[in-house]
């Protein structure tokens, strides 16, 4: 069978298709990743090109969900940029006010683990006393994994041999080999479908907000949109983590630098 190829013309209108909806930029590298995400949805609608795809897409709700799941990028694991853990736990929950409820939004949670590592580090420090956590994507597809807390056992070592024992049960029966998320951390948590370049649903403030590994895919101005968005919901003296690999140097005014990557709201 010959292979399925995606034209230029193609190729414009998906990307456009994901900026409008997720104000992802997606570069001229990531033509290949286009075909090998949504050539299956292709077939399995028995088309005929990748043109017939995007037209199907106006017509079918469900399947734009399904593309965009398709065309987000979800890469993460348990203790990704372990410095950011390390602060959390150190500076600023020490500070935070005794009996006050803590909160934090992981802001593009993927499939959970940032949710959960927060969680962990939540529970050794601040224990049974008042905090909570909100974990939104975009993606349903990654939200219902999320949701799961069910990983497969690879992913465990990842996590200190501690946290593994005192967070994690042992998968049985048909999940054997993997581990899921202790009911008690689960209870602590909440996860939302958010599309970060729309108006938020919600008018809560938060003591944390984690935005890692995400606004490398948007252009500037999408950036300072949703930086403001986010900012909005972050209260007074509140923290902001980024990823390492992103900088937001003359994107917002204001915010204080505590160490690369993090930030303080006066």
């Amino acid at each position: 069978m010959q292979e399925m190829s995606l034209s230029d013309l193609e190729f414009s209108h998906f990307r456009k298709f994901i900026h409008g909806v997720a104000g992802i930029s997606l570069s001229p590298a990531k033509k290949a990743l286009v075909v090998g995400r949504l050539v299956k949805r292709v077939k399995y609608y028995g088309l005929s090109s990748f043109g017939e795809y995007y037209r199907l897409l106006s017509k079918q709700p469900d399947e734009r969900q399904v593309a965009v799941d398709l065309l987000t990028t979800n890469e993460t694991h348990f203790f990704r940029e372990p410095r950011h853990f390390e602060l959390l736990w150190e500076r600023l929950l020490p500070g935070h006010p005794e009996g006050e409820r803590f909160k934090v939004w992981s802001a593009a949670c993927s499939s959970g683990e940032e949710v959960y590592t927060i969680a962990m580090v939540l529970a050794e420090v601040l224990g049974d006393s008042a905090w909570e956590i909100l974990g939104s994507d975009i993606s349903t597809r990654m939200l219902e994994r999320a949701e799961s807390g069910l990983y497969g056992m690879e992913r465990a070592q990842e996590l200190p041999e501690t946290y593994l024992k005192r967070y994690c049960l042992k998968g049985i029966g048909s999940k054997t080999g993997s581990f899921v998320i202790s009911p008690d951390l689960q209870a602590r948590v909440r996860f939302a479908q958010i599309n970060l370049t729309e108006q938020l649903p919600f008018t809560e403030r938060f003591d944390a907000i984690f935005l890692r590994n995400v606004m490398i895919y948007f252009q500037p101005e999408t950036k300072r949109e949703v930086l403001d968005r986010l900012l909005d919901r972050l209260r007074p003296g509140g923290w902001l983590f980024v990823g390492h690999s992103e900088s937001i140097t003359g994107l917002v005014k204001g915010l204080e630098s505590i160490s690369p990557s993090v930030y303080i709201k006066p």
